[in-house]
This record gives structure tokens, C-alpha cells and sequence, in this order.
């Protein structure tokens, strides 16, 4: 009986052990039964083809029978996007912890620490030099895998009405100076164009880096762009721009407006179609649309409203089966040219029929 306690106390331990161990090199693996209960804010696929979905809970993978999250022993932060490297690492935007790293066996933390703009992080992407950027609540930070470079504007706001009774003169407003300053660097998207320039989005105006200087649109085209939550370039080399302004296209020229409404999400499938998800009757509900791809040179494009909801409808993807895959504020959904269905609640339906 006592050899039967020390083995058992021995199993224990070496059971302990080797779970310690696995925490630190894999994410917990969830069950068959497990779905994400939360809005998806992001959709990427990765090199194997799995479904990369950004919740409110965390990171999930999902590859097509269960998911996994992969950031839940890493923090309980709110995380907004993901990005996969050209050698197949993962990076994980973070709106207070910063940027997570996992090579598929660990994870490495960046922040402010190590040199990251903000702790604030909304969009990840790599140019084609291999350099990752990252749009953060205070900034842009370039990272050449050594060092953090990072980006500001300080441009300065017109002055507002003179004060009769203290002064005759224009004056500047503090407030206003430092609002219009973080609105230009809340970062939330970043696209590179066919000639190398970086442009970010932000909830104040686009700006564009070309190597040298960092200059907000309005000031090179003349143009105000507000509230921009998307950028995208087109298989033509055309910009495309939504945000507070509604949707806009940017052939090197001239910009043509699209569409007038509240646009959060663009992106190109392989047959040249735009998709956006955007506001819709004046604000109360949303809808992904689709813009003929034989139609994008004109100054109205056909557009065909896919789908609506009366919550967000956030960002979409083309699987590599040529399915459309968008997030929503109640899961993922997945849309084949016909019909659309919620993944998330399909699985959650499986299952509660298998357990009754």
C-alpha cells in the first residue's frame, strides 16, 4: 500500500511536469465541443489553409472540424488582428499588451519595453521587403526584425476663432491641437503601392510615407479622408479608401467617390470584385456588398448588396475555396455564391445534437 502512494504521488508529478512544459511551447487544445461565443473582428487564412478568426476572446484557429484558441494561456487582452509572416510565424495585434510573436513553438512579447509606438495595436502588415509594420493608438512602428522605428505626425490644426475680449488674433485651442494629433495617429490600417509608398489609415486623415517624409493626404492631394478604417490596392494598382468618408478610389490621379456611406472593411477577390461591408439606411443596420470587378473604372461601379445585419459586419476574406468569409458582431460567416451560413452557430448546433 505505500509503494502504491509514492507511485501514485510520482504519476501526479510527472503528469504536473509535463503539463508545465506544454504551456509554454503549445496552446491548449481545446475540445471538439468548444465554439467561440463572441464577435470576430478579423478573418485571415494561413499556409495550411486554417481559418485564422481575431474574437474578443482571442486568437482562434479553426481547421474546418474544431477550434483552437491559441492565445489563452498567453493574455486575456482584447486582440484586433493577425498577421502571417512570408516564414509562416504569426503576429498578434493586442489593444494593451502589445504584439505577440509565436514561431508555432513559443511566443515573444513586444512593447513599448522593446520600442513599439503604443501597447495599442490595430494593424499588422509586411511590405515587400519583408518589413513589418505596425498601426498602433500613437504611431506607426517600423520593425526590420532587430529595432522599432516609429512614425508620428505633429501636424498643426488651423487656428480656431479669435477671442474678442483677450485678443484680436487667431488663436490655437490646446484641446483641439492634441485631438486632431491622436486622431492622426490612432492607426488603423496600412497598405504599401505599386511605387513602395506606405499608407496608413487613421481616424483622422491618411497619411503616406515614401521612404523620406510622412505626409497626411490632404496636404499632398488636396483631398480630406477621415475616419479611414481600410486601404487596399487593387489588381490595377488603384487605391482604395473607406472610412467616415465612404468609399473611394485613387487611380494615381484623381480620386472618384463610390459609395457615401460609413465603410469599415474593402478587400479584392481573385476575380477583381470589391467587396465592403459598411453602414446602410443611415446608420441603423449594415450590409456587405460586392462591386462588379468589369465595372470598377466607372464613377458608379454595379454594386449588389449580398447580405445586411443589424450589428457590424467587420472584415472579409476569400477562402481558398473561392468562399466569402466575413466576421460579424455575432461569429464568422461563410458565404458560397448562393447561400450564408453562420460557422459558428453551425457548429455549436452539431454539437448540442450530438449531446442530447
Amino acid at each position: 500500500m505505500k509503494y502504491t502512494h509514492i507511485n501514485i504521488l510520482a504519476l501526479m508529478l510527472a503528469f504536473c511536469i509535463a503539463c508545465k512544459g506544454q504551456s509554454k511551447t503549445e496552446p491548449k487544445k481545446v475540445s471538439t465541443s468548444y465554439v467561440p461565443n463572441s464577435s470576430i473582428r478579423t478573418v485571415k487564412q494561413d499556409g495550411k489553409g486554417n481559418m485564422l478568426l481575431v474574437s474578443t476572446e482571442g486568437i482562434i484557429r479553426y481547421d474546418g472540424k474544431s477550434f483552437t484558441n491559441l492565445t489563452s494561456k498567453v493574455s486575456s487582452t482584447r486582440f484586433w488582428d493577425v498577421l502571417e509572416d512570408r516564414k509562416g510565424n504569426l503576429w498578434f495585434a493586442s489593444v494593451g499588451s502589445g504584439v505577440y510573436y509565436y514561431d508555432g513553438k513559443s511566443f515573444q512579447n513586444y512593447t513599448t519595453n522593446e520600442g513599439l509606438a503604443s501597447n495599442s495595436v490595430f494593424k499588422i502588415y509586411e511590405d515587400k521587403a519583408g518589413i513589418i509594420w505596425f498601426g498602433t493608438g500613437d504611431g506607426a512602428s517600423r520593425y526590420d526584425g532587430k529595432s522599432f522605428r516609429n512614425f508620428k505626425t505633429n501636424e498643426v490644426p488651423p487656428p480656431v476663432q479669435a477671442d474678442s475680449v483677450r485678443s484680436s488674433k487667431p488663436r490655437r485651442d490646446p484641446a483641439t491641437y492634441w485631438m486632431v494629433n491622436q486622431r492622426n495617429n490612432t492607426i488603423n490600417t496600412i497598405i504599401e503601392d505599386k511605387t513602395g509608398k506606405i499608407w496608413f489609415g487613421t481616424w483622422g486623415d491618411a497619411h503616406i510615407y515614401d521612404g523620406k517624409t510622412y505626409t497626411s493626404v490632404t496636404k499632398k492631394y488636396g483631398r480630406t479622408s477621415k475616419k479611414v478604417r481600410s486601404i487596399i490596392l487593387d489588381k490595377k494598382g488603384n487605391i482604395w479608401l473607406g472610412g467616415g468618408y465612404g468609399l473611394w478610389r485613387y487611380n494615381g490621379a484623381t480620386f472618384t467617390n463610390v459609395a457615401g456611406n460609413f465603410v469599415d472593411n474593402i478587400y479584392q477577390d481573385r476575380k477583381g470584385n470589391i467587396w465592403a461591408s459598411s453602414e446602410s439606411n443611415n446608420g441603423e443596420s449594415w450590409a456587405l456588398s460586392r462591386y462588379d470587378g468589369k465595372s470598377l473604372s466607372d464613377k458608379k461601379p454595379t454594386v449588389t448588396e449580398i447580405t445586411s445585419a443589424a450589428n457590424g459586419l467587420f472584415g472579409i476574406l476569400e477562402a481558398r475555396d473561392g468562399t466569402i468569409w466575413f466576421g460579424a458582431s455575432d461569429g464568422v460567416y461563410r458565404y458560397d455564391g448562393t447561400k450564408i451560413e453562420n460557422i459558428l452557430k453551425v457548429k455549436k448546433h452539431l454539437w448540442d445534437n450530438l449531446t442530447r
